[in-house]
């Protein structure tokens, strides 16, 4: 099996790397193409790739290029991990929001909207050349930001796109721990949207244990998460990091207006793993690649990849998916996020058990309108286009807030952004 990863520059890419050569025997993959516009960093990722296999023992071959085309073909699967614009831009998704104190973060607010408008033209450019080399069966395993909105974007075009987060596996793993079981036995209903999901049951041999954890459990979970444990406990269930910027928006934007930027942070854990990657005496993951973000990436990838390719017949996964009817409250065409059975067909939806809350069913609703103006915007371009985006977003929703911030993303991301140009 050829498996090509778009963005394989990133410092990402040995985690995923990794998460292969651990999966010999389920996971044949033969080549390994990173495809990436920045040599240097090929070079350095490329090789610390091949060193990281060959420690493992596993046959596998590393190969660069910067040509796509030459990249994906003869692929069975293609994953997208691309940063349009760099840490650069992510510095500026963070921080431009502050003026209007809004949440400055890189994939909700108006800085995701800004990585939404610089994303989806390439991300679809990128799709219709795979598909045009690889063909329509290769599947496209998306884990560029903002997800819902990418991988929409992608099934829209009619592409065969699944999107992916770490999300999940993480809490997954993490309350497998504090259980004590195997991470293999705890099945989550997982509700939501990307960066916008809740745990409503934890369930182990079909025992529904999330009440323990918030009865046991609820400040660690509180603290790892920056939301109180009482707060879990009253909705009685347990949100992703990410509600803590809706559930507690005014504190987070005190925060940020007091501290460096993750970017920053970003940057240099990323000039520091680079330097590592560099060095001929590494040969496994440094510990330094789980500052980097992204923990247990390297196995959801890894078993959604196996799954898509009819290595493991039908299996569980949340992943992002169209929500048919799964949600009776969202459009049939929204992207959400929730298990799926998964094989070599694609992904479908799982039931889910119980109704969900109207406190989190709203949420939901609104940003799923978000998310439909977002890629409108996206694709066809307009300044007003993205004030109407933000004036739907529960983060911004006020009008000369929006109109304000629509002018500074424009002129911000303009060099990205071909209508915003003049170019079309």
């Amino acid at each position: 099996m050829k498996l090509t990863v778009v963005g394989g520059g990133s410092t990402y890419t040995p985690e995923l790397v990794d998460g292969i050569a651990g999966r010999r025997t389920s996971l044949a993959v033969d080549e390994i193409v990173l495809v990436d516009p920045d040599v240097s960093r090929l070079e350095v990722v490329g090789g610390f790739s091949r060193r990281l296999l060959e420690h493992a023992g596993h046959p596998a071959v590393v190969t660069t290029t910067t040509d796509l085309e030459r990249g994906v073909d003869g692929a069975s699967a293609v994953l997208l991990q691309l940063r349009v614009g760099g840490q650069a831009a992510r510095a500026s998704d963070e921080t431009f929001p502050l003026v209007c104190d809004c949440v400055g973060q890189e994939t909700t607010g108006a800085g995701g909207l800004a990585k939404a408008l610089r994303t989806v033209p390439v991300v679809l450019d990128i799709a219709e050349r795979v598909r045009a080399v690889a063909g329509e069966d290769t599947w496209i395993v998306n884990f560029t930001n903002p997800v819902g909105i990418v991988t929409r974007a992608l099934l829209d075009a009619g592409h065969r796109a699944v999107g992916l987060c770490n999300v999940a596996i993480t809490f997954q793993r993490w309350t497998a721990g504090l259980l004590g079981v195997e991470p293999d036995a705890v099945r989550l209903e997982h509700v939501g949207l990307n960066h916008l999901s809740w745990e409503t049951g934890v369930f182990v041999d079909g025992v529904d244990r999330l009440p323990e954890l918030l009865e046991r459990h609820g400040d660690a979970l509180g603290e790892h998460i920056g939301l109180p444990g009482s707060l879990m406990r009253r909705l009685g269930a347990v949100p992703s990091y990410y509600l803590k910027y809706f559930y507690d928006h005014d504190e987070v934007v005190r925060k940020q207006k007091t501290e460096p930027p993750r970017a920053e942070v970003v940057a240099g854990v990323e000039k520091e793993l680079l330097d590592l990657y560099g060095d001929a005496r590494v040969v496994r993951k440094p510990e330094q690649l789980s500052q980097r973000g992204g923990a247990y990436y390297s196995e959801a990838a890894v078993q959604l990849v196996h799954a898509l390719t009819g290595g493991a017949g039908a299996e569980q996964h949340v992943v992002n998916v169209r929500n048919g009817g799964t949600l009776p409250f969202l459009p049939a065409d929204a992207v959400i996020e929730v298990p799926a059975v998964v094989d070599d067909g694609g992904a479908v939806p799982l039931p889910v058990p119980r109704p969900v809350p109207p406190s989190i069913a709203g949420l939901i609703a609104h940003v799923t309108a978000y998310e439909q103006l977002a890629l409108e915007a996206a694709v066809r371009g307009g300044r007003d286009r993205v004030a109407d985006a933000l004036l739907a977003h529960p983060l911004v929703g006020q009008h000369a807030v929006a109109e304000r911030l629509a002018d500074e993303l424009v002129a911000r991301n303009a060099d990205f952004l071909p209508w915003a140009r003049g170019d079309v």
